[in-house]
């Protein structure tokens, strides 16, 4: 009788790194050349009457784009929890991978709002379910964890800023230039590539990886009482909606009113959520002390998002309407400069990787939550530059691209001293059992930073042009103090870490 012998694991590495690593890194290169080129053209497609956009106000275009770039992360949480329970991290990245495509598809065909809001809603869903299952896969090829962990991260966020750099440069040309619906298609294009880059490699590459399900629970009785507990929480939170409707606290009828509900929500899912697993989640004192940190981890974020995703709403219109365009006698689309923020990560994310290693190997500490917070007073930085440029926005001259260029250089530098780092301390500090859903809660900070931005940019209309300088301020100031605060608490935040660096 022949004994099949199953096929064993290419474990060929590539710089040090394993080639399942690589693999990821192209399938959400061309997944985030989708999401950052749609998004690129998408607050102009909505708020443009000239070109056959939708012609909303700028008030509504941007809590419409606040919501959808809120939904794509705040989905992360359910597209964990499906991974973690039912599908596994793998069968999560396919079935997203689709569902990402056909709803590109459908913003590719001019039509109606309707069919419009369906297909961003799709994209949301599908981005959900991809989001956090691949960078938990990256977690997992490193169960050693330490400094080549920080620079895997690093690595795969290159990929993340070359899909950005390729989609923003690629649809916002066909977008503005060629027509709106042309950038949406290349969008669907850009993913089918990354599934079928996903196919080909990911099961010759990737092995048993994310695979994992978390086992049934032992009694049906802890099944049900969970059921329960999710079934009293989405009651309490329509409840809550209705009685802010009622009273008049919120319109949820409008945009701007569903975005600002969205935000209620949102922050209630993670405050909640955040509860519940310290509380009900089996944890020992040390797992909940590392996941006390990565609350703070998860404000922070927020925090520096909501100044950060100001590149497509607040800073997009900013370089619409009051940026010099003209670049040797051609006027080149406005979009474009949110190139800048992918095109400096490129060059200094092997910059910063390097950095990591070289700290580690020479026993110089620089931990996590200081790193944390030298973000955000970068990003504070940031928008110090905005509060000049708007002055001089003004006097209604368009100001030097080098404003913008100054604000996107310290956005870069700030998003790598968080955004990579904080990917990492996840996969690190996560018990395993929740790694997909606190995963998914870190996007969750994406997500209510993303509607924030949105509803900031509301203020930009043309009638309240005088307010420019002091909306920048306001965030200027806001990120500076958090900043200086979470420095303070640096150190007792590293010794709840738990020795995990």
């Amino acid at each position: 009788m022949d004994v099949i012998v199953p096929k064993p694991v290419r474990t060929a590495t590539l710089f040090g790194h394993p080639m399942g690593l690589f693999v990821l890194f192209f399938t959400e290169m061309w997944e985030r050349f989708s999401y950052y080129g749609m998004r690129a053209i998408l607050l102009l497609f909505l708020i443009d009457n000239v070109r056959g956009g939708l012609g909303l106000s700028e008030a509504d275009g941007a809590a419409i784009y606040g919501i959808y770039t809120a939904s794509v992360y705040l989905l992360s949480l359910p597209g964990g929890w499906l991974a973690d329970n039912i599908l596994g991290q793998r069968k999560s990245i396919w079935y997203g991978g689709i569902i990402i495509m056909l709803g590109h598809i459908i913003l590719a065909f001019p039509s109606g709002p309707g069919l419009f809001y369906t297909g961003l809603c799709v994209v949301a869903l599908g981005t959900g379910l991809l989001k956090p299952n691949i960078s938990s896969i990256v977690g997992e090829l490193y169960p050693e964890g330490g400094a080549r962990k920080d620079a895997a991260f690093s690595i795969f966020y290159m990929g993340i800023n070359t899909g950005s750099l390729l989609g923003i440069s690629i649809v916002g040309y066909l977008g503005q230039k060629v027509g709106w619906h042309y950038g949406f298609g290349a969008a669907a294009v850009a993913m089918a590539l990354g599934i079928i880059t996903y196919r080909t490699f990911g099961q010759r590459y990737l092995g048993d990886k994310g695979n994992f399900v978390a086992p049934e629970p032992k009694t049906a009785g802890q099944s049900s009482s969970g059921n329960r507990s999710l079934l009293v929480f989405v009651a309490f939170i329509v409840g809550l909606m209705a009685a802010l409707q009622l009273t008049g606290v919120l319109d949820l009828t409008t945009a701007q009113g569903l975005a600002k509900g969205m935000g209620t929500i949102i922050s209630l899912i993670a405050l909640s959520y955040f509860a519940y697993i310290l509380i009900a989640g089996g944890l020992d004192s040390t797992e909940k002390k590392r996941v006390v940190v990565l609350f703070v981890f998860f404000l922070a974020a927020a925090m520096y998002w909501a100044g950060n995703e100001q590149q497509g709403s607040s800073l997009q219109i900013f370089a619409d309407r009051y940026t010099d365009l003209l670049f040797f006698g051609w006027q080149i689309p406005s979009s474009w400069f949110q190139n800048l923020n992918p095109a400096f990560i490129l060059i200094f994310s092997p910059v910063l990787a390097a950095l990591w290693v070289f700290l580690a190997n020479n026993k110089i500490d620089f931990s996590v939550p200081a790193k944390f917070a030298v973000s955000l007073l970068l990003l504070g930085l940031a928008y110090v530059v905005m509060v000049f440029a708007a002055n001089v926005a003004l006097t209604g001259v368009r100001t030097s691209p080098l404003y913008l260029t100054t604000t996107y250089l310290f956005f870069t530098v700030a998003e790598l001293f968080l955004s990579p780092v904080g990917l990492s301390a996840f996969s690190k500090l996560s018990p395993r059992r929740y790694t997909s859903q606190l995963m998914g809660l870190w996007f969750v900070g994406s997500s209510l930073g993303n509607l924030i931005a949105g509803l900031f940019a509301g203020g930009f209309d043309e009638k309240n042009v005088q307010q420019m300088p002091n909306l920048f301020q306001s965030v200027a100031i806001f990120t500076l103090v958090a900043g200086f605060v979470l420095l303070l608490f640096s150190k007792p935040l590293k010794k709840w870490m738990g020795g995990i660096n």
